[in-house]
């Protein structure tokens, strides 16, 4: 059973940048491949991002393309999201997803496990 925890978020101007970080624990880390969610309040949980499990390949949503960044390293069983130029839409409860089998990447019913998430907050 593996556990995710999730930690970095806060509260931040628009513009700036946070990096969160989602810590695993109880698997072999580099069988998963990892990726990172948010859920706006009113709105459905949304793909963010996603990274093999060698960090070779990564994928995004169009909406932070060129603002974020995942990445991960497998001696530490983590793996980040840096967030820069952040905006209010932005706004969400950020969840990190590990997932055995490849496949649609947006698809989160495909990921065996989830973190607790963590909230960051863009003020205008």
């Amino acid at each position: 059973q593996v556990q995710l925890i999730e930690s970095g978020g806060g509260l931040v101007q628009a513009g700036g940048s946070l990096r969160l970080s989602c810590a695993a624990s109880g698997g072999t880390f580099t069988n998963y491949r990892m990726g990172w969610f948010r859920q706006a309040p009113g709105k459905e949980r949304e793909f963010v991002a996603y990274i093999i499990r060698n960090g070779g390949t990564t994928y995004y949503a169009d909406s932070v393309k060129g603002r974020f960044t995942i990445s991960r390293d497998n001696a530490k069983n983590t793996v980040y999201l840096q967030m820069n130029s952040l905006k209010p839409e932005d706004t969400a409860v950020f969840y990190c997803a590990a997932r055995v089998r490849p496949g649609p990447v947006e698809r989160d019913d495909d990921y065996n496990y989830w973190g607790q998430g963590t909230q960051v907050t863009v003020s205008s």
